[in-house]
């Protein structure tokens, strides 16, 4: 008979994996063995393996033949693909946002866009990258549509797990000014234009993804 394991512990241990594999401290394809986990961790082996299950539901792990789950990763050739539904899902997003959200968004997006602005003039890389994260989940969050959010949250899970190993950015400027456009635009009330603005921004990173690969804008 198996014993399920408490969730409070496969919680906290998934959430150490994925802190791990985002560090790269557990690099793509290195194997997740469960009994030197469950080792490393200092807890049972069944939290583990449920905790691996989830990653390879979030396509942050993935089953090999006669090796077991090992770390994923995600091509270039993938990661323009993601971008190409990413573009369509962030404009929606934006739009769902403007229609369905009051001016407390509003003030919220223009504070973290200061603190992104700040962070860029400061070039601290890190906080300037916190604060795009956080300006995009406001606004999916803010749409009002679980189905949105949920593919979304997919999206930035496999875009974070690709960043480990691909530049994906135009440059921290460049991020900014594509902020403020969709800010100004959701400030305006005008969900056409702020969608507009969103997706342009995506495609712009799209663009520069796809000259890296070599293949056309």
């Amino acid at each position: 008979m198996t014993v399920a394991s408490d969730p409070r512990v496969t919680d906290r241990v998934h959430q150490e994996l994925r802190d791990q594999i985002f560090a790269g401290e557990l690099p793509a394809g290195a194997r997740l063995s469960v009994p030197a986990l469950a080792a490393s961790l200092g807890v049972s082996r069944s939290p583990v393996r449920e905790a691996i299950v989830r990653l390879v539901h979030e396509r942050l792990a993935r089953e090999e033949p006669r090796r077991g789950a090992v770390v994923a990763d995600v091509s270039l050739k993938s990661l323009i693909a993601i971008y190409e539904v990413r573009e369509v899902l962030e404009g929606l997003a934006t739009r769902l946002a403007v229609e369905n959200a009051g001016r407390r968004l509003i003030r919220t997006l223009e504070d973290v866009l200061g603190e992104h602005e700040r962070a860029v003039a400061a070039v601290d890389l890190t906080a300037a990258s916190e604060a795009d994260m956080t300006f995009h989940r406001l606004i999916r969050e803010a749409a009002d549509n679980p189905e949105v959010v949920r593919m979304l949250d997919e999206v930035q899970t496999q875009v974070r797990l690709a960043m480990r190993t691909t530049q994906v950015t135009r440059g921290p400027k460049l991020a900014v000014a594509d902020h403020r456009a969709i800010f100004t635009a959701m400030a305006a009330g005008d969900p056409a234009a702020a969608e507009q603005a969103a997706r342009a921004h995506i495609a712009g990173l799209r663009s520069t993804l796809a000259e890296q690969a070599g293949e056309p804008r």
